[in-house]
């Protein structure tokens, strides 16, 4: 993986969210010269750093979507971090020139796992977080690239796919996953076909991964995105069911791996 530098330019603004003490941060930091865009969101009550969730957004970038889950992490009583995969300012403005940038880090997962190391250092340095316990998270590109932290080693203790991609430039270097996975996949999605499952698994089983992976009927692409309709003839529609369940499933795994046992990263 290619060295990168990080750094904390400075604190952008401060501001509150909806919701009795959700406080929220921006600031902006660094991956090599690219300056990225990142939220932090926390309570004001805490006083000692607490778990964190690292949210990667999906590919229109981060969105109101994401920083409504992030209220919802810290209502648990984790502290979240939206990263920035992108850059700052460089936001798509149609799906189609979303598809151009997400293809472009899927197509160089070493400039992806980068990103994704240098919002996990970002998020550390906030002090709002106990950067031994950090679950990454996503959404679509983002669940790509949570399974990517995981496949690389990254000090999470574990990852978390929302109807991401499962494939990888080549699963067979993949070795000795030591994050705890959880896949939430749409079970006629399209976008992963049943191929792809395949070999995950393969590769998952290959490298003694301890993963969960749960498929929900009739769920296709994008289905926590309620902008994305209704239409699951389009292979993207949001599925009130699924997207219920899917939270309970990530709650519950937070609980496990955040609250539960001890962090494993060292």
């Amino acid at each position: 993986m290619k060295k990168a530098f990080y750094l904390f330019v400075g604190v952008i603004f401060f501001y509150f969210q909806s919701g009795a003490g959700i406080r929220s941060e921006t600031f902006e930091y660094k991956e090599g010269n690219q300056v990225l865009e990142g939220q932090v969101f926390f309570d004001d009550e805490w006083k000692e750093p607490r778990a964190g969730v690292l949210l990667v957004h999906q590919w229109m970038g981060p969105t109101q979507h994401e920083r409504a889950v992030a209220e919802k992490i810290v209502k648990k009583g984790y502290t979240a971090f939206v990263a920035d995969i992108y850059g700052k300012g460089i936001r798509p403005k149609s799906p189609k020139e979303a598809g151009r940038l997400a293809g472009g880090f899927k197509s160089d997962l070493e400039l992806y796992r980068s990103r994704l190391k240098a919002g996990l250092d970002a998020f550390g340095r906030t002090k709002k977080v106990d950067s031994k316990r950090i679950v990454i998270a996503g959404y679509c590109f983002g669940g790509t690239g949570a399974l990517e932290a995981a496949r690389a080693g990254l000090p999470v203790v574990a990852a978390v796919s929302f109807h991401g991609g499962l494939a990888t430039s080549d699963p067979n270097k993949t070795q000795n996953v030591k994050a705890k996975l959880l896949i939430l996949h749409g079970a006629v999605d399209p976008s992963v076909p049943q191929k792809e499952v395949d070999t995950f698994f393969q590769e998952m089983n290959r490298a003694k991964a301890d993963y969960q992976f749960i498929a929900y009927s009739g769920a296709v692409h994008a289905f926590t995105q309620k902008d994305a309709g209704d239409d699951v003839k389009k292979g993207a529609a949001y599925n009130e069911a699924a997207d219920r369940r899917s939270w309970e499933a990530f709650s519950n795994f937070l609980q496990e791996t955040l609250v539960n046992v001890s962090s494993s990263v060292k």
